[in-house]
């Protein structure tokens, strides 16, 4: 973890952070600021400690082993576990890529009119490119630049009346209508922050993290370092998701936009701050995010694949020498691209892609919590109790949300 300054080196956990704040998590958070105003925001402080802990049990299941989650689920649990977690975590991926790649194509079109399709397929071919030629922590650390744009969101709560009181007892009191609307949205909110996508990632990131620094051998200080790195990560992610959903419901709610239907509309949440350049910057922060974060979900695929099948893998190997590795990313990106041709409108796209993760990740975090407590597995480095804990809060909660929606009116 040592460097000068914040972008000389992205640790695992800091672009995990970063590419959770995607397409998807802008236009979810952004969504329920508009149709709920403040009366969600309770769900952005709840969500910060489990999302650390989950990402903290991933990571530290590869410290320790050695291998990405696939790996060590293949390893630990019977085989139709690992077929059916490397299932729900494709499937959920591919339509967060296919959203993603919607989304981009629509704010572009904000500012160059050119057809939603033609848009799908240019990205699609640029972020395959990239992701092929180029090592993604190269050009990560050049995205990164881009997706500070999203501070724009912190920066218009400065701008804006936002009645401080109303959103702070919003937090200390939590409450929701017993509707299926507040509930898919609560479903939107935790599975675009607690992704199943960044489960893979996380792991494999930590592996190709420990076979590049050639640092083996587990440590207090390899752990320690560790959790700063998902810390850092996690609370730069909530911090921007919570300034997204508080500048919707100062700005859209609060001017009566509570249903965000295009990009437009999500772009003029900035518009106290950039004025005629709103689109612009809401651009800015879709496409830098999405060309982070698209890469991160087709990659955590091609992990989990390769893991599974025990393929050769790595973003730093060149494509002949991980064919099979390389074949998944194309084929999760072109089918992504192949689900647009449905005509899904592209925010709404995005946050179906968020419910989706929430429905998808339960299993994954049974599981991970089961690996998380397992001595004989990670020894005296197993996870702490507050860590057990938390991950068991997270899959509680995440598992009965679904249940609400099915008996709420």
């Amino acid at each position: 973890m040592r460097g000068k300054g914040y972008f000389s080196r992205l640790g695992p956990g800091i672009v995990s952070g970063a590419a959770d704040d995607d397409p998807s998590g802008i236009a979810t958070y952004s969504q329920i600021g508009a149709a709920t105003g403040f009366r969600l925001l309770w769900g952005v402080v709840f969500l910060l400690p489990l999302a650390y802990a989950v990402q903290e049990a991933c990571a530290r299941l590869a410290i320790v082993t050695g291998q990405g989650l696939a790996g060590v689920i293949r390893t630990r649990l019977p085989r139709p576990v690992l077929y059916i977690s490397v299932l729900l975590v494709a499937v959920a991926n591919t339509v967060n890529i296919a959203a993603d790649l919607a989304s981009m194509a629509a704010a572009f079109n904000l500012i160059v009119p050119v057809p939603q399709l033609v848009g799908v397929i240019a990205f699609a071919l640029i972020i395959l490119l990239l992701e092929i030629f180029i090592p993604y922590h190269r050009y990560a650390k050049i995205l990164r630049w881009l997706c500070l744009s999203l501070v724009a969101y912190v920066a218009v709560l400065f701008v804006v009346q936002v009645p401080w009181g109303e959103a702070g007892m919003s937090v200390i009191v939590p409450r929701f209508d017993w509707t299926k609307a507040d509930i898919s949205l609560l479903i939107a909110m935790a599975g675009t922050t607690i992704s199943p996508y960044l489960f893979f990632w996380q792991s494999a990131e930590e592996v190709e993290s420990r076979t590049a620094t050639g640092n083996v051998k587990v440590s207090k200080n390899h752990i320690r370092a560790m959790r700063g790195d998902v810390g850092a990560g996690m609370i730069a992610t909530v911090v921007v998701a919570g300034s997204i959903l508080i500048t919707a419901a100062a700005t859209l709610h609060a001017h009566d936009i509570t249903n965000i239907q295009t990009a437009e509309q999500a772009a003029q949440a900035l518009a106290p701050i950039a004025g005629p350049y709103a689109s612009l910057l809401f651009l800015l922060g879709i496409v830098g995010t999405g060309l982070l974060t698209v890469p991160v979900l087709a990659g955590a695929t091609s992990y989990a694949m390769a893991e599974t099948f025990g393929w050769s893998e790595s973003l730093e190997k060149k494509p002949l020498q991980a064919r099979a590795f390389y074949a998944v990313i194309m084929a999760s990106i072109l089918i992504g691209l192949g689900l647009n041709l449905g005509g899904v409108d592209a925010i709404q796209f995005l946050l179906i892609a968020a419910v989706i993760n929430g429905l998808t990740a339960p299993f994954l975090l049974a599981v991970i919590w089961w690996l998380g407590r397992d001595r004989k597995l990670l020894g005296r480095w197993r996870s702490r109790w507050w860590s057990q804990w938390l991950v068991g809060l997270a899959t509680v909660a995440m598992t009965t949300l679904p249940l609400l929606w099915l008996l709420a009116p």
